[in-house]
């Protein structure tokens, strides 16, 4: 309690940085900006802090696989003619072009803003050179991220300033909310390790102390060896894990298959990469709840 007591203060202190040099708002201008996003955990983010004063264009359909998005002619302009475009350098090449074709009036690349990490994509290959692309699963990069968001949208709509800078509050309190409870939830465990299909939860790891074990790397298309399989066998067996996580955008029959093989159960861990029908969840918050609740249950959390 005392530590989301903190986070809020900062947030409160944060708001005058955001509001500095800017004269009494004028009323807000009926005109909604336009903010194009690469994937749905940016558009969260964008939409709960504009509000009504933005118009957002999620790039990655619902149910599509953000790593291997290809864009119509009519996104690409889009994008072009965008009041402002974020998106992550890297992880969708397509949008890393059309962005340099379009040169939209303005740009955030969130990995400018939160540097990308290499946690690895397996137990004993951290180092590899893969920079893991999944910020969003750590709620307080998002809280960075939001930040920087917020600050753009003052400074190319002041007229909606007070939209902005009360949806960042409201984001934020939510955030350090998440980030407490994953905090506490995950403090007294049985098991610390947990095992999963693709690499997309390092900074969720690295934020909550547990270890991250995944069968496939970073792209969620890989196949494993059969040396990885055997490895994976190993490991199961030497830390006792229970539960093998699939996620909602790939096929759990891998997923299935180690678990017939070893006698373990199967769940759901999100990567929130997009909402599908099969999200446990309608939004980011709600989505990482249930990812909390799955965790706690495979590793047998007091």
């Amino acid at each position: 309690m005392i530590l989301m007591k903190l986070r809020i203060l900062t947030v409160v202190a944060i708001v005058p940085l955001l509001l500095a040099g800017c004269q009494a708002a004028p009323p807000a201008s009926p005109h909604t900006l336009s903010v194009v996003v690469g994937l749905y955990p940016y558009a969260y983010l964008v939409q709960t802090i504009g509000g009504n004063a933005v118009t957002v264009t999620d790039l990655t359909q619902p149910g599509a696989e953000p790593h291997d998005l290809e864009l119509t002619a009519q996104q690409v302009a889009t994008i072009a003619k965008s009041d402002l475009t974020i998106y992550e350098a890297g992880l969708q090449p397509a949008v890393d072009a059309a962005v340099q074709q379009g040169k939209p009036a303005n740009t955030i690349d969130t990995t400018t803003v939160v540097p990308l990490e290499d946690h690895g994509t397996g137990i004993d290959d951290v180092g590899s050179g893969n920079l893991d692309p999944h910020i969003w699963l750590d709620p307080t990069k998002m809280i960075t991220v939001a930040q920087a968001i917020a600050q753009k949208l003052i400074q190319i709509d002041p007229a909606n300033q007070p939209t902005y800078t009360q949806g960042l509050v409201t984001l934020t309190f939510t955030l350090t909310g998440i980030d407490s409870q994953y905090t506490t939830g995950l403090a007294s465990c049985q098991r610390t390790d947990f095992l999963t299909t693709h690499a997309a939860f390092g900074y969720m790891a690295e934020r909550y102390n547990l270890t991250q074990i995944s069968i496939e790397g970073l792209s969620p298309d890989a196949e494993p060896s059969p040396d990885r399989i055997a490895d994976i066998h190993q490991i199961v067996q030497d830390k006792g894990l229970t539960t093998v996580f699939f996620e909602p955008l790939t096929s759990p029959s891998l997923a299935q298959t180690i678990a017939s093989d070893l006698g373990l159960a199967t769940d759901q861990l999100d990567p929130i990469e997009g909402l599908t029908s099969q999200s446990r969840g309608s939004d980011y918050a709600q989505i990482m709840a249930s990812n909390l609740t799955a965790l706690r249950q495979a590793n047998g959390c007091a």
